[in-house]
This record gives structure tokens, sequence and C-alpha cells, in this order.
């Protein structure tokens, strides 16, 4: 075996977190090769919510438009039903996705960008395709067997599926985003925390149209309490919409540790239309496959230079629409560090601050969608189902909840706080938009971490200090509205300051750019300059004076901060991008 392909870096996987790192890496000038073990992108649905964050990655990467042009928006999201099935009974509703009054608000102000939902198989082709026609090549059939690390890059064994011949590719770095069973993970023996395979769960996709159904409440998600679907005979179906109102996905719950579960046309049917609540309607079976609820995070994700991204090193339950979102945005943040450190522009030091960067943020979504799961148990005591013996006492459960008494009082205030508390398996805006970063690539100001006056993980609270997300606001710029992250990011740094510091910090920027070599943009806001404060938002929330600056990381997060311009600007301006680039 010779080595017939060399390349910059590999990517093993073309999912949600492969395929933006090809898209990225080949943003950036990077020499790239994504390889894909199946022939073509994911057949089925799968992951769909795509919060706010994962669009600003696609706002970046000049995907926006055409995302949004595919997804169903939040308005036609929000409305969770709970009921026996569609057709049936309603327990109560939920408004999710930030669809609320109150939380759209806060959604509204957060990002440019809203959340919508784009089903993986319409994702993953819009990515493939902007990577290879920006110059990634991209192959399918082609299964990662092995690879051996040396001193000067990675020789990776890869196999042709439809030859079965083996070939090797040759590459400085190679990124593992080859999903749950990542045999890259597994070839480096990364530690992982957890449990996998905790429970079973069937999707049935199939094509029926149920407008009449859901048109007057439009939500991607509808619950239905029924005998006979999970563990002791009682659980959750789900109806999930994959393009308003005729291709769904149902979820039928199944006993992992029993006989392995009926995936016929037949039984999906069957389910199909049990979850409806109506036989009459025609339903068309497109596939039928399982999955498993995980629990597990890795506590590294990576290995000399090989780095891990996506559900290969954090895999949970679907609640709160983590997986995909958390995926596109380890790429976001690794990508950007690979190509400074392969143009020579950072230290390969700047690498390891991926880990300490992001193993943190696995850990905290794999705890917050497991935690949201248990949020389910509390709604079936409040509906008195936790354990019946037949259909019968499932039935007998139910109507007290239509007693004219204490009893049934009781039980319907139990049920709309139990339904209440399901919130934060979809509101949770400070996990999505407030990761904290604390790292050699982010310069502290020495200012306390703060202390937010509001749940830090139910809510978003905006802040410039290092290590955060650069907070948005609208400027205007020749009278049109641009976002403060339009200004940032596209591989480069960014130093954004006020109108009395412009002289200062162009001129420490120019200085910077000269010793460092590296590209860094000035970006003055304020009255009567190139970027208007049009509504003063940004005064308010930059948390420095008019002449200080905020240095913007290429990922959009503030790596450093300076409260004012002074004599030492220059060198401090200068000592701040050599740290973060492992430059000292």
């Amino acid at each position: 075996m010779t080595v017939v392909i060399e390349t910059d870096v590999l990517v093993v996987g073309a999912g949600p977190s492969g395929a933006s790192a090809g898209v990225l890496l080949a943003s950036y000038g990077v020499s790239c090769i994504v390889v894909n073990k199946y022939s073509a992108c994911s057949p089925t649905p799968r992951a769909h919510i795509t919060n706010q964050r994962a669009v600003e990655v696609f706002r970046d990467m000049g995907l926006e438009s055409e995302m949004v042009a595919v997804a169903t928006p939040q308005r036609l999201m929000g409305e969770h039903v709970f009921a026996r099935s569609l057709a049936g009974r309603e327990f109560g509703r939920l408004r999710t996705w930030y669809t609320d009054p109150h939380f759209k608000a806060e959604h509204d102000l957060a990002s440019p960008c809203s959340i919508c939902d784009i089903p993986q198989d319409i994702l993953e082709p819009i990515l493939v395709n902007a990577a290879a026609s920006r110059g990634t090549t991209v192959r399918f059939n082609t299964e990662f067997v092995s690879l051996r690390q040396d001193v000067d890059g990675v020789t990776s064994v890869l196999r042709d599926r439809l030859t079965g011949g083996e070939f090797e590719i040759r590459s400085k770095y190679v990124i593992g985003a080859d999903g749950a069973n990542s045999a890259v993970v597994k070839q480096l023996e990364l530690p992982l925390e957890g449990k996998m395979g905790l429970r079973g769960s069937i999707n049935v996709v199939f094509k029926a149209d149920l407008s009449r159904f859901v048109e007057h409440r439009p939500g991607d998600m509808y619950w239905f309490f029924q005998p006979g679907v999970g563990v002791n005979g009682v659980g959750v179906g789900v109806l999930r919409m994959v393009r308003t109102w005729w291709r769904w996905v149902g979820v039928w719950g199944f006993d992992i540790n029993g006989p392995k579960p009926d995936l016929s046309h037949e039984f999906g049917r069957k389910i199909a239309h049990q979850l409806i609540g109506d036989d009459s309607v025609p339903v068309e079976i497109e596939s039928m496959s399982t999955w498993t609820t995980n629990d597990v995070y890795a506590k590294d994700n990576m290995l000399g230079r090989v780095f891990c991204v996506g559900d290969a090193v954090h895999r949970h339950p679907p609640m709160n629409g983590l997986g995909s979102n958390t995926s596109i945005q380890d790429s976001f943040n690794l990508c950007w560090k690979l190509a400074m450190v392969l143009r020579g522009e950072a230290a390969p030091s700047l690498l390891e601050t991926y880990r300490d960067e992001r193993v943190p943020v696995g850990k905290q979504i794999v705890r917050r969608a497991n935690d949201s799961m248990g949020l389910l148990p509390p709604v079936f005591g409040a509906l008195g189902v936790s354990t019946v013996p037949d259909a019968a006492g499932f039935e007998a459960a139910l109507a007290v909840l239509d007693e004219d008494s204490p009893r049934g009082v009781s039980r319907r205030s139990e049920l709309r706080g139990a339904m209440d508390g399901l919130l934060r398996g979809y509101s949770t805006l400070g996990v999505e938009l407030q990761q904290h970063y604390q790292s050699a690539a982010v310069v502290s100001d020495g200012a306390p971490l703060p202390e937010w006056s509001r749940d830090a993980e139910f809510y978003y609270n905006a802040t410039s200090r290092p290590g955060y997300h650069l907070p948005h606001v609208w400027l205007t710029k020749d009278q049109k509205r641009v976002s403060t992250l339009d200004l940032c990011g596209k591989g480069r740094f960014t130093l954004l300051t006020g109108h009395s510091g412009a002289k200062a910090w162009n001129a420490a920027a120019h200085q910077a750019r000269e010793k460092l070599g590296i590209s860094l943009e000035v970006r003055v806001i304020g009255y009567g300059c190139a970027y208007d404060d049009c509504y003063g938002d940004y005064a308010r929330l930059r948390e420095v004076n008019d002449d200080g600056a905020l240095l913007v990381r290429p990922d959009l997060m503030v790596g450093w901060r300076s409260h004012t311009a002074g004599t030492d600007s220059v060198a401090a301006l200068i000592n701040a991008l050599s740290q973060i680039l492992g430059r000292t």
C-alpha cells in the first residue's frame, strides 16, 4: 500500500459537523478531503431543530438565506400539543421554541438569526454541496479503517466500499466527525463518561396530509400519551413534522431488553394511525429505523493531530434540540484555529484550546438534554398513568381529570404544573447562546465572572466579557441595518471600537498586522461613523468606554477587551493577539 493522496486536513464523516468543517476549511483556503462511508447524505430527517447559534454559523458561511429558504420558520414550530392522539382529546399545550411572547422578545434581541426547523436530510446536501463548490474534495462510499500519527502528520487507511480496495491519505490533521459510533474515537481510545442505550425508540418516516389536524395549531412536535408505547405498557408517542404538513416522523417506544422490534411497513402504518387517531387517513411509509437515547460525553476530544467533533464526543437525547447545533459549533471553533496554524500565523498550541473550550460544552449539553428527559415522568404522574396494568386502567386513571371533586381539581392543577415544567426541555436560551470559554485563547481583563440575576441556563445575558459570544445589536450602514456579528468572523480577527478610539486602535491594528502577519479588521461604531449605533444599543452593551475596544475572534467570541485607549494600546493589542495565537 502506498500513499496516493495528500491533503492538509482529512475529515471523517459528512454529517452536520463534518460537512460544516468542509465548508469552513475551504472558505479559509485550506486543502481538505471529506470522506463518508455511506453512499449519500442522510436519507432520513433525524436532527431538525436549528438554533440561533447554528444559523449564525451559516450566516458567517454565506449560507443563511439558502438554509432559511428550505426551513420551517419559527412561527410554525411552537404550538406543542399534548393529547391522546392527533385527532383525540387534548390535555394542554405549550408555546415552545421561544414562540411565547415573553420568550420571543428574548429570542429576537439575542441574535440577528431565528431558530428554525431544517431536517438533516435537507441540511446535509446544502453543506456538502457548499463544501465541494468551494474546493473541498468530498468522497462517498469511503470508510475509515485506521490511522497512525507521527511528528509531521497523520497517515489514514481508507477503504473504497465499492471496490473493497484500501488506500492511504496523508494529512497534517484529521477531524473525526463520524457520529455516535465513531471509529476514530475508538481508535484514539478517548475517555468517555456515561452510558449508551438507555431507552429505545422506533422512527416511522411517512407521508400523510394531516393539514386538517394541525394548521390551526402549528407545531413541529405533537405528544401523545397512550397505552402500549413504552416499557410497562405506558409512554409517550410523538408525531414530528418534517415538511408542513405532509411529511412526518412517528416516534414509538420499544423495550430495549425485549425482542427485536417489528420494522415492517405494516407495523409502521399501525403506529402512524394510532398516533393520528384516525385509521381512514392514507399513510405512505418511507422508512423504519430504531435509535436509543444516550448519556455520554468525551472527557477529552483530541489526541495529537486528531480532533473529534459532533456526536462522536457528545451523545444525548434529542430534548432541547442541541445535537447538530453543538456539532456545527464544534467545527466553527476548531476550523479557524487549524487554518491559522497551517498558515503559520499561530503556534500549534492554539489547537489545544479546542479541548479546553469544547469539552465543557459537550458535558453541559449532554447533562441538559438528559435532565430534560427527566421532566416527562412528572406528567405521567399528574395524569395518573405512571404504572397501569392495562388499557382499562389507563382510561380509569385519565377519567379522574374530569371529576368534579377535590381529587379532580388537584389532578388538573398538577398536570398543568408538570406541563409547564416541560418548557425547560425547549426554552433554554442560556445553554444555546451563552457558552463560556476559558482557555489560553481568551485573555481576561481581570473582571470577575458575572453573577447573573436570572437563571443562566434559561435566559441569555449579553456581555462583552472575554470568553463570551459577541453581543448582537442592530447598527446601520448607509441607512441599512447590519448586525454587530456581520462586522466580524469570516476567518479573521476584528477590533471593534467607538468614535473616540478610531485613531488609536487603527494605528494599533496596523502595527499588529505588520508584526504578526495576520488579517485584522477595525470597525468603528458610533454617531457619524461607518457603522452608526442608531438605536444606542451598542453603547449600552459594549461594557467598555467609547475609546475602548473589543477583540473578536473568527468564531465571534470576544478574545480580549480594553476599556480605554492609551499609550500602551499597541503593546496591549499585540500581546493579547500573541497570547491567543500561542506566539508569546
